[in-house]
């Protein structure tokens, strides 16, 4: 099935109970008739009837913008770039970053790239160790399948690598891998030194199922972050490249892989990047930053390379989490129907920006959320903070990647409310 179909009978699914915060009237309508009504959010809270809460929405303006913004910066500096899936496990997202010049989708687990190909992605960059025997001989289908699909992966251990050549013996097309060069002490998965790279890097040599195509990393997990680090850490990356490289390791690639960048410091990947060296054949140099799509506002409005490069433009939080003030037991204290369930707290708790009545919107002065249960957002309010019962709360949040994944299907609106698409989730 082709992208375009995949993606239009997105629109074909009924909306049901398995949808939180849409109208229930709605219910029987498929998403492509719901979203032909263009409806509006604050219906029901103005006095009619429609979206309950509470409802994660996404802003149809802010969305565009961050897009464009990353697909002028990757092209600005010369780099492809394959966003990280897992952000957002949307086809439709993914489809509209392609559409914005990326390469391919990044993602992390054999079940996100099943999602990816079920709607027609043709270039995955897997930012994980895969040795998982069944994932391995699906993925070698895959390839067998479509010859126009790439796919690439890490190797971190000679270990992995005979575990996936075992799994691989009867495939079709080699599996392109990459080796991972790990951030240090403290740092997740990827090999510690440039001889435990090479090692790898001649185990696959050694295989018929795996094919060598370059290097890779993660520079947020540098211990103790700043430029310095970060940047020392990219030149090792860059110089183990040239090492494997010149030793002939990498002659079969077809073009060398170079890929890091999480969404905190890709400012030092695309100025590290602009320096590597000529090599025998050409370089793919691989940008893979993945929050950027919705951005938020806590942990990435922090620390954003935006912040250091603020010629090149900002992004802007696309999300807001609304809720509503239910309970008001004391003059410092009120309860709103969002929690744990609804919005991500692994970072920072939710932000309060904006108070809905009657139709007028205005700054959530003197709120402040202090804390989540399951089902209830707890504020403190201030003296002379103007909280009722019954009022709407625009919450803003923090962190992208455990925000989407609360959520199936989430309304895009624009500025005004109006709800013009909705986005499908697969986590």
């Amino acid at each position: 099935m082709s992208s375009s179909e995949a993606l239009t009978r997105l629109a074909e699914e009924r909306v049901d109970h398995r949808f939180k915060g849409l109208p229930p009237d709605a219910d029987g309508l498929t998403v492509g008739e719901l979203a032909a009504q263009r409806r509006n959010l604050f219906a029901e809270a103005d006095g009619g009837g429609g979206f309950t809460t509470p409802l994660l929405v996404l802003s149809a303006e802010r969305l565009a913008h961050n897009l464009a913004l990353m697909e002028t910066y990757a092209a600005h500096h010369g780099l492809a770039f394959a966003p990280h899936g897992k952000t957002s496990m949307a086809p439709q997202l993914f489809q509209r970053q392609i559409d914005h010049g990326a390469w391919g989708i990044t993602l992390a687990v054999p079940h996100q790239v099943r999602v990816a190909r079920a709607f027609g992605i043709q270039r995955v960059f897997l930012a994980n160790e895969l040795v998982d025997a069944s994932a391995l001989r699906w993925i070698a289908a895959e390839l067998a399948a479509d010859p126009d699909f790439r796919f690439v992966c890490y190797v971190d251990s000679v270990r992995g690598v005979e575990l996936m050549d075992a799994a691989l013996k009867a495939s079709a097309r080699p599996l392109d891998v990459v080796v991972e060069l790990g951030a240090g002490d403290g740092a997740r998965t990827g090999v510690r030194t440039e001889a435990e790279a090479r090692a790898v890097a001649e185990a696959v040599s050694r295989t018929q199922t795996l094919r060598l195509v370059g290097v890779a990393g993660y520079e947020g997990e540098v211990p103790q972050a700043d430029p310095e680090r970060v940047g020392s850490y990219l030149r090792r990356l860059v110089a183990l490249a040239a090492d494997l490289d010149g030793t002939g390791l990498l002659k079969d690639a077809g073009e060398i892989v170079v890929s890091a960048g999480g969404s905190a410091w890709f400012d030092a990947v695309a100025e590290v990047f602009a320096e590597i060296p000529e090599l025998s054949l050409p370089v793919l140099k691989l940008l893979r930053s993945g929050a950027y799509v919705s951005h938020d506002d806590g942990h990435y409005r922090r620390l954003t390379p935006f912040t250091r490069v603020p010629e090149e433009g900002a992004l802007e939080p696309a999300f807001r989490l609304w809720a509503q003030v239910v309970s008001r037991p004391t003059p410092e204290q009120a309860f709103a129907n969002a929690g744990k369930r609804d919005a991500a707290y692994d970072l920072d708790l939710p932000i309060a920006q904006v108070v809905r009545r009657n139709g007028v919107e205005r700054p959530a002065t003197g709120i402040t959320v202090t804390g989540l249960s399951d089902q209830h957002a707890w504020l403190r309010t201030e003296p002379g903070a103007d909280v009722r019962v019954g009022d709407w709360i625009g919450l803003g949040l923090s962190h992208p990647c455990t925000s989407f994944d609360k959520w199936q299907l989430i309304p895009v609106a624009e500025a005004d409310g109006t709800v013009v698409e909705y986005v499908r989730t697969f986590f």
